[in-house]
């Protein structure tokens, strides 16, 4: 039978299967898989990363780790970031510099790149979050906050069919919160960061809703924050608001949908130098340098189970974006000029999807068709200051569109204990750029076939084998066509990916998950160079091999140890050049080695946490140069382990109030990445932080 979505959606149920948290309720998530012939571990819907698959993350042909809103506070991470270093397969980067650490969004999966993301298909609700998904990617303006998270559904193989483009670092969906079954419900909670070094800073959300009447649900979202960071001028601010609502038009019909708004304001301290560093790594020499941006938003939805074996569904949305950076071209004291350059962007989108179900023997087929137009529209312009006479001039004005048209197709079958799904996906693009300041124009259609075969195979409720084969493709963005030399025209990007897993999970939570993969990476594209003098190549091919494991165990309940949890979670990455001059050498900025520890400890009303993260070292360039420039912005990084502690209380005498308080980087680790953009140099990680949180529910 065709599953409905409810209204509200449940949460996804997540298994602790590749999940890395030190908490109770990633250790305590339990998944029934269906045994063969079961018809519902299959969802039809289309939106499995949405309310589709509920049950079915235990068998999901894929690397899949689903992180839930009690998990997301019981990591003590006052950003997105923060959460994402316990995934397996997952790395951050540190601020970029040219962002807030509470703005952009810096990862990469598997090897890839993190700077803002560029190569993972980041998800809100099921919608690409990208300012322009095909035209400019990457998350230097990441419009969500932490508060507003109900759960992170982070996929890193298997999904490409059905979601891109840049889906060859996996999908990652950010779901809000939902709309509550009750009349009304809702919350408050305020978290103050006291950093060592630096300032400090205050978080705010609240979140109220709930059923209007039978048929309609509302709920409106709140979080924003406050204050400084670590460094000298790092002021932040940022304001994130929502309204959700559910309206059912009958027992199988409903509509559904958001509106948003999101602001931020930020200075940038920039990347020092190696002597700058030594001196005072908390220091700014950049005071010029600001950052900011706004976005609002509107999607909607409309889902009709037409029959027991049919299901549509209609997906709109709308987005109205800018973002401005204004920097310096040197420090403080050698500076002679101010670049800014204000963007704005308008994204439409619109996805049908219709999914059949029919019966073929002892087959059961759920054939879901869809397709997604998206019409990108853009300006760009910087404006050059002369410090010393005021006097500004434009050197780059240009309007870019992009139009996109994308088809899918895939077969969810389920024969016995075996669960297969083909699928084709194809993607057909049209980017433009006009320079506005001499007329010239230049555009790039690309058309590929992306081809998936996704198997999972239930050995009983507990267990799971999953493999899948996986294409990826990354369209040719906006600013690579700007900057592409004539003469030398760029290819979009592709890559192919298997893998290949196993998944247990005992249902008291005790799992453990291991998976291996291969992704091999053609024509990949690397900017050299800054300013006005910077291109884009084709890098060529690269290889990105490893493993990702993790394991949870929760004590018998009745023994000596009741109430204590553990994890561990260990990947290694291989991601290397395999073309031009530095093949076999390591690509920039990803780490071979991560892991997460962590233990547990109930005790009645209080909860305490101890965990530990760790990344092996870095380059920073192709070549892998091992010594550190003058500038800061080459040489190895080191690795680094960071510790975290924290205790959470629940009043008793007040259900509904919880205090929490913790200190992350607990020994004060000094650690680093670079950067070798236009503020390039070294940036300082976040010293030791003192946090103390207040929540009320009602």
């Amino acid at each position: 039978m065709l599953k409905k979505r409810s209204l509200p959606s449940r949460t996804l149920v997540a298994t602790a299967c590749g999940l890395a948290l030190p908490l109770h309720a990633w250790a305590q998530s339990s998944v029934t898989a269906s045994n063969g012939g079961q018809l519902n571990a299959i969802e039809v819907s289309a939106d499995w990363l949405g309310s589709g698959l509920q049950n079915s993350v235990q068998g999901f042909a894929g690397a899949r780790t689903v992180v839930k809103r009690e998990a997301i506070a019981e990591t003590g991470a006052s950003t997105i970031d923060g959460v994402m270093r316990f995934i397996p397969g997952v790395q951050v980067t540190n601020n970029s510099s040219s962002g807030g650490s509470a703005i952009s969004l810096n990862i990469g999966v598997r090897g890839l790149e993190g700077r803002y993301s560029p190569r993972t298909t980041v998800l809100l609700d099921g919608i690409p979050m990208a300012v322009a998904p095909y035209g400019q990617p990457q998350l230097s303006f990441a419009p969500l906050s932490l508060g507003n998270i109900e759960s992170i559904d982070v996929v890193r193989g298997g999904g490409a069919v059905r979601y891109g483009p840049q889906s060859v670092g996996g999908i990652i969906n950010f779901r809000t919160r939902d709309i509550p079954n009750q009349p009304v419900a809702g919350d408050a909670a305020v978290r103050y960061n006291d950093f060592s070094e630096g300032g400090h800073n205050t978080q705010y959300s609240a979140f109220v809703g709930g059923q209007v009447n039978q048929d309609l649900g509302v709920a409106l979202l709140y979080s924003g924050q406050d204050g400084s960071g670590w460094r000298q001028h790092s002021d932040e601010k940022t304001d994130d608001v929502a309204l959700k609502f559910r309206y059912a038009l009958s027992s199988s019909s409903e509509v559904y949908g958001k509106f948003s708004y999101y602001e931020a304001r930020t200075d940038v301290p920039g990347g020092l130098t190696s002597a700058m560093y030594a001196a005072d790594p908390f220091q700014s020499q950049r005071t010029r340098d600001q950052w900011s941006g706004r976005r609002t938003g509107i999607d909607l939805g409309y889902i009709n189970t037409i029959s027991d074996t049919q299901e549509f569904e209609l997906r709109t949305y709308y987005s109205d974006s800018f973002r401005q950076s204004v920097l310096a071209n040197g420090f403080d004291a050698t500076a002679t000029s101010l670049s800014s350059q204000p963007r704005n962007y308008g994204v439409f989108g619109i996805e049908p999807r219709y999914t059949q179900r029919f019966f073929a023997g002892s087959f059961t087929h759920d054939v879901s068709v869809g397709m997604r137009y998206l019409r990108e529209r853009a300006d760009e312009t910087v404006i050059n200051t002369t410090l010393r006479t005021g006097r500004s001039s434009v050197s780059r004005a240009s309007d870019n569109s992009t139009d996109a048209y994308a088809y899918y197709i895939d077969d969810q079958i389920a024969v016995g204990n075996w669960r297969v799904t083909p699928g084709l996906r194809f993607e057909d693009v049209e980017t433009g750029r006009v320079n506005k300041l001499n007329g010239y124009s230049e555009s790039v259609k690309d058309s590929q076939p992306l081809p998936s075969l996704n198997v999972a195979y239930l050995l009983n409720s507990q267990f799971t084998l999953f493999g899948n084969y996986t294409t990826s493709y990354g369209s040719i963005q906006h600013l690579q066509l700007n900057l592409n030399p004539r003469g030398n025209p760029l290819e979009a990007e592709t890559a192919e990916t298997v893998e290949a897993g196993v998944r247990w999970n005992r249902g008291d939570g005790t799992s453990a998950e291991a998976t291996v993969f291969d992704m091999r990476f053609d024509n990949q594209l690397e900017l050299f160079g800054s300013g006005a003098t910077a291109y884009w190549v084709n890098r060529g091919k690269t290889h990105h091999q490893g493993v990702e494991t993790r394991a949870t165990y929760a004590f018998d309940k009745a023994g000596l140890l009741s109430g204590l949890s553990a994890y561990a979670a260990l990947t290694y990455t291989k991601a290397t050049l395999r073309e031009g001059a530095f093949a076999g050498n390591d690509l920039p900025f990803y780490s071979r080695w991560t892991d997460a520890l962590g233990l547990r400890y109930a005790l009645g009303t209080w909860d305490f946490e101890l965990s530990s993260t760790h990344q092996s070292s870095q380059y920073a360039d192709d070549a892998n140069t091992q010594a550190e420039n003058a500038a800061g912005s080459l040489g190895v990084i080191p690795g680094f382990r960071l510790w975290k502690v924290q205790a959470r209380w629940k009043m008793p005498s007040r259900p509904g109030v919880e205090l929490a308080f913790g200190v992350n980087n607990l020994t004060d680790e000094r650690y680093f990445t670079r950067t070798t953009d236009t503020n390039a140099g070294k940036l300082v990680g976040a010293p030791r932080t003192v946090f103390m949180q207040g929540t009320v529910k009602f």
